[in-house]
């Protein structure tokens, strides 16, 4: 029999008839692997965590941690007998404790485990040096939220639960703690659920990502496939990552558009000829060429520093964004035609 680190089965999480998420199966098959939640405030997320913590009670269906049964219907193993550690958005740090004092609490929950980490190491690579002395009160919500991220590692869970463990820290440094977080995740080998509203944390983090929208959980994947393969238009325009256009399908490996004309590629699902769909176009998918004879009105130019997303307009007054590496010397302006390359191939065709 098949054995996973944890697994949930059919579980409603419900906080209010509006705050909930249904029917929810999804499993982390290893000790270690980092798994995040992404989708719009107010939807359940948290209320996901909070059940898994032992926090709110399930009506139907079962949670297991390390193939033992901690939530179902008749049965609730309270949350200090889980040895899951969550760490809130709000921090919930000790008000009596300084930051020092709050962080060695979660070191010494489980001071019978082996830690590879120290508290100076966590406090160094949070950035929490100047302030450990001070209290919960004295300090930002950043700083909080950082120090509540160091206390839950300290205690070495089964599980830890991160919910949106990084959005009040400043985008000065909040790559670097990614990077540094992921490694110590990964090497301490503590399973990771984290709830987040940024895409691009989900994926670095994550080794797979759950989308939830409209109390379901929409798609379970790893984060490459999410992008390149959403399963839905909702997933889609939840990620905001391209866009969709009508065309109709001409063959095995082809569709035409009235704008762009024929686009050739692998369809990822079959259509027969002449279906009538949504195609999928992300900026990476055209490609850029000032030859071409395929040109479109520039009516935005966003520089992401290592590329620029042009978003040009069609003769049907669509906008299409296009990738464009920003070592590219010469630069549109608005207004002005860009060439798209032709003919144009796409590796994976997703259709709708």
């Amino acid at each position: 029999m098949e054995k996973n680190f944890l697994e949930i089965e059919n579980v409603t999480f419900a906080a209010s008839e509006k705050n909930k998420v249904s029917n929810v199966t999804l499993k982390i098959e290893n000790e270690g692997d980092i798994i995040c939640l992404l989708g719009p405030s107010g939807i359940g997320k948290t209320t996901i965590l909070r059940t898994i913590a032992g926090l709110e009670k399930i009506k139907k269906g079962k949670i297991l941690l390390k193939n033992k049964i901690i939530s179902s219907k008749d049965i609730h193993v309270e949350p200090e007998n889980r040895n899951i550690a969550m760490s809130f958005q709000d921090s919930s740090l000790f008000p009596h404790y300084n930051i020092l004092k709050n962080i060695e609490f979660g070191a010494e929950r489980n001071k019978k485990k082996k830690k590879n980490i120290t508290i100076n190491e966590v406090i160094k690579f949070l950035h929490l040096e100047q302030i450990k002395d001070k209290f919960p009160h004295q300090v930002s919500s950043g700083e909080a939220q950082r120090a509540s991220l160091a206390r839950a590692l300290l205690s070495k869970p089964d599980l830890l639960l991160l919910d949106e463990p990084l959005s009040n820290v400043d985008q000065s440094f909040k790559e670097e703690i990614q990077v540094k977080l992921k490694k110590i995740l990964i090497e301490q080998k503590i399973t990771t659920i984290i709830v987040t509203h940024d895409s691009y944390e989900a994926f670095y983090l994550g080794s797979k990502c759950g989308i939830i929208l409209n109390s379901q959980l929409r798609q379970y994947d790893d984060p490459y496939n999410i992008h390149h393969f959403p399963n839905s238009v909702e997933v889609v325009k939840f990620l905001n990552r391209g866009i969709l256009i009508p065309a109709k399908v001409t063959g095995e490996n082809s569709l035409e558009n009235d704008d762009l004309g024929t686009i050739n590629g692998n369809f990822i699902k079959h259509y027969p000829k002449g279906s009538d769909v949504q195609l999928l176009l992300q900026p990476e998918d055209l490609e850029h060429d000032d030859k071409s004879n395929l040109k479109l009105e520039v009516v935005d130019r966003k520089f992401r520093g290592t590329n620029f997303i042009y978003t040009l307009k069609t003769d049907s007054e669509r906008l299409i964004p296009v990738f464009v590496h920003s070592h590219h010397i010469h630069q549109h302006e608005v207004d002005e035609k860009f060439g798209i390359k032709r003919p144009i191939n796409i590796d994976h065709i997703v259709c709708f």
